[in-house]
């Protein structure tokens, strides 16, 4: 009984020290599956089927590098991305960067509200009732929160992926498929196909993330001697952020591919899968896009916040007050108040506001790697730290496959 009760209390506290390491990367990962992210996936496999998955082994791959580098600068400088830009390359290549994170991340900030908006709507909450309530406490948690207590909400918030769990498996998939699906790689040379890869890596690896990633490890005061704790949170954020969205195409593809309905939003998803796999599905599929567009929508705000503030010099933070931070709590509140009430506008086209920041993620995302790198193999700046040949191998690939794919994406628009 003894012996039983030890285990037992052993395996509570592996469990209780495996949560405490959890933060900002698991919060990161969780937020890129966004409603435009669950939007993408749905797409994905309601049109494709299985054979996305296999991509998703490797944007993990990616993911999780990028984060690394993001999270290591933080921690070892105490500063943010946007930041040390600005310390190293000058104001002028800061400010386009920083106008460039302002329009990518107000566009798709929008898109998480509009995402808030149809899941109300998926249980009959008119969006003139939902949204602002949302954008009420999502305001309310942040602005009057320490980072400590944010951080705990928003990581009761990426449960949400319990949802596309059960929503996947109440689908039944062929599991023997899926797995083949995972490991073998399959390519289409169709532009559709090749648009929807794009998509994919553009919705998982994004400027705002390493953003967010670097400034949040910063605020929280990781440093050297702490950061393997935190590195094991970015390896298990990306990995379990890239199996719901692994999850949401294996929902999809199982009932939507497999009686050839197509779907391009996740709204449009959540309905559907109704008629084929039960209302449960279709329940959880919206709480699911309810959760992941209310952590988005807290989070993204903050990475624009965190940007511009270190652009200006400005003080910056959760833990300081309105009084010692006035332009970041009213750059977050301005964010916030405009991304609700465009939402909220009758009959406004949000196509063209999304599409605009993608275009911008899409300019980006090659030129922040680039700076990343040159960062992160500073001697000055990182010291013991830099990155090893490993990263720094598939750091630059990564980075020429995203410049190529991105010219190959206004090629094909």
């Amino acid at each position: 009984m003894r012996l039983a009760m030890k285990r037992a209390g052993g395996v509570l506290r592996r469990a209780f020290l495996f949560l405490a390491i959890l933060g900002p990367g698991l919060i990161t990962a969780s937020a890129d599956n966004d409603a435009p992210g669950i939007a993408t996936y749905s797409m994905a496999g309601s049109t494709f089927g299985y054979k996305f998955l296999w991509i998703l082994v490797w944007i993990t791959v990616g993911e999780a590098i990028v984060q690394e580098m993001a999270a290591r600068m933080g921690a070892v400088t105490g500063k943010g991305l946007t930041d040390l830009i600005r310390e190293r390359f000058g104001v002028r290549l800061t400010m386009l960067v920083g106008l460039g994170l302002l329009i990518a991340n107000s566009g798709t900030t929008t898109a998480q509200f509009a995402g808030i908006a149809s899941a109300g709507e998926l249980f009959g909450i008119p969006r003139y009732v939902a949204v602002p309530i949302a954008a009420a406490g999502v305001w309310l948690l942040v602005t009057r929160g320490s980072y400590q207590r944010v951080e705990k909400v928003l990581l009761g918030l990426s449960l949400y992926s319990v949802a596309y769990v059960a929503s996947a498996i109440l689908a039944r998939p062929p599991w023997g498929q899926v797995l083949q699906r995972a490991l073998v790689p399959t390519f289409q040379l169709e532009t559709r196909y090749v648009l929807a890869v794009l998509a994919t890596v553009g919705t998982t690896i994004t400027p705002w993330a390493a953003v967010y990633m670097q400034a949040s490890v910063a605020d929280k005061g990781v440093t050297v001697e702490s950061y393997p704790n935190t590195r094991l949170d970015v390896v298990i954020g990306s990995v379990v952020g890239n199996l719901v969205s692994g999850f949401i195409i294996i929902a999809t593809a199982a009932t939507l591919f497999a009686h050839g309905i197509q779907v391009e939003t996740a709204e449009q998803a959540a309905m559907a899968l109704e008629p084929v796999a039960g209302p449960w599905a279709k329940t959880l599929f919206g709480v699911g896009l309810l959760g992941a567009s209310l952590l988005a929508a807290a989070v993204l705000p903050l990475a624009t916040t965190y940007a511009l503030c270190e652009v200006f010099g400005w003080e910056r933070g959760i833990d300081r007050t309105p009084q010692e931070a006035p332009a970041f709590y009213g750059l977050y509140t301005a964010q916030i108040v405009i991304g609700s009430l465009i939402v909220m506008v009758p009959g406004l086209p949000l196509f063209p506001l999304m599409w605009l920041s993608q275009v911008a993620n899409a300019v980006l995302l090659p030129l922040i790697l680039i700076l990343m790198l040159r960062l992160a193999n500073s001697r000055r700046i990182m010291r013991g730290w830099r990155n090893g040949r490993v990263s720094n191998a598939f750091a630059a690939v990564l980075t020429v496959l995203v410049t190529i794919a991105t010219g190959a994406l206004f090629v094909a628009s």
